[in-house]
């Protein structure tokens, strides 16, 4: 491993926040993951590692695009054939004729109009007649992309539909960068893993949400890479940290991030001969958020970032240190943030950056303060869409637009 962590009595001070995203993001490109190929099946959630392309024009040919009639000349037209979607017609090659066709089906040499089924008429010894509409309805070949175009560029996040347009460009398999493998290491002896808490105990909310929150940044979280609570010795704290950190390229621990009598993270960081890429940040909640960067024997990078052991702070540490990090390692760009209007007042915590809950009203681009934003509660994170900034030495009022760091939410989850 690399040189041992900074010694604590000459830390330096807390970083800005948006200095502590932007040295975790230039360190995760710099250790991006490798590309491989996978089969469009599994891909969902990674990132593209080169630009997606079409193999042939999209449409690869003339395609109908409603049930009808391809008709050659002026009607009525004699019934000549059918087309049905999945073949290769043969051409219309006299005027006065027609074939049924249906809707994807290839257009036949020849045909200069299609008719709908629902505007044509037979006559009774059973010719075709009526009117086509002036405009084609067919989609030419070419027409949403033509052969080798770049239609997404390197960095664009898979999904669903990412992976539907790379199907219809007749992709088999894309080259992706591997999603992160994160584990979590879960500190305190006075937390409890069932039940209500009581009797000086309280109930882990982290083991249980950090990975669902990982998942949802990108990561691959086995159930087995959820480790705790883990003992409050020094010795108990390395060998976790060992372990996780021997398959995992990130892992995340809760608590234990000062320098309390049982708080052991930093001088198992130490031992373990970590350097800290951040060692607090000056934001509040969250203050003593850290991340920190290890090379192995193999020469492989792995990062542990310590969450705070308050469940809200633990959060923001994620949306503030793990997503730009993961961004890096993933070859993304660095999370944007979002801009809405406030409609209420949110208070500055002087010299450090505030980050305050919020509830997003996408349509009217506004953000709503919540209650429940101590660092230790999670009733108003369970109704909020993201973390409005209020930058140091600032406070928020009603009609200011502020920046918002978006929590990664599925779509349809909460705000308007």
């Amino acid at each position: 491993m690399e040189a041992a962590a900074t010694d604590q009595a000459a830390a330096p001070p807390p970083a800005g926040w948006e200095e502590a995203r932007s040295r975790v993001y230039a360190v995760g490109r710099a250790a991006a993951l490798p590309v491989v190929s996978r089969p469009l099946v599994e891909i969902d959630g990674h990132t593209l590692a080169e630009p997606l392309t079409t193999r042939t024009p999209l449409p690869a040919f003339a395609t109908v695009s409603v049930d009808g009639w391809a008709v050659r000349g002026a009607g009525p037209w004699r019934i000549v054939g059918q087309v049905l979607a999945g073949g290769v017609p043969g051409p219309l090659t006299a005027d006065g004729t027609a074939v049924e066709i249906a809707t994807g089906a290839m257009v036949p040499d020849g045909a200069a109009a299609v008719l709908r089924i629902e505007e044509s008429s037979r006559t009774p010894d059973g010719l075709v007649t009526g009117t086509p509409r002036p405009v084609p309805e067919w989609r030419l070949p070419g027409e949403e992309a033509n052969a080798g175009e770049e239609l997404l560029p390197v960095g664009t996040p898979v999904d669903p539909a990412v992976i539907g347009l790379a199907a219809s460009c007749g992709h088999d398999d894309l080259r992706v960068r591997r999603q992160p493998r994160a584990a979590l290491l879960v500190f305190g002896d006075e937390l409890l893993t069932a039940g209500p808490p009581g009797a000086g105990r309280v109930r882990d909310a982290l083991g249980p949400a950090v990975p669902a929150w990982l998942r949802r940044y990108g990561c691959t979280v086995d159930p087995s890479d959820v480790v705790g609570p883990v003992a409050d010795t020094l010795p108990a704290h390395v060998a976790a940290l060992s372990g996780a950190l021997a398959d995992a390229d990130l892992v995340c621990t809760t608590g234990g991030t000062m320098h309390g009598p049982v708080d052991h993270l930093h001088p198992a960081l130490e031992a373990l001969g970590a350097e800290y890429v951040v060692n607090t940040v000056a934001v509040r909640p969250g203050f003593p958020m850290l991340l920190a960067r290890l090379v192995g024997a193999d020469g492989r990078v792995r990062f542990v970032a310590g969450l705070p052991g308050n469940p809200q702070s633990a959060v923001l540490a994620l949306a503030s240190l793990v997503a730009p990090l993961l961004a890096g390692l993933a070859g993304r760009p660095m999370p944007a943030l979002t801009q809405a209007e406030l409609t209420g007042p949110i208070p500055g915590r002087g010299s450090f950056t505030h980050l305050a809950l919020v509830r997003l009203d996408r349509v009217a681009g506004t953000a709503h303060p919540l209650r429940h934003v101590g660092s230790a509660m999670l009733r108003g994170l369970a109704q909020a869409d993201g973390f409005a900034v209020i930058g140091p030495g600032a406070s928020g009022e009603p009609g200011d637009r502020v920046p918002v760091v978006p929590l990664p939410l599925l779509p349809g989850e909460r705000g308007a």
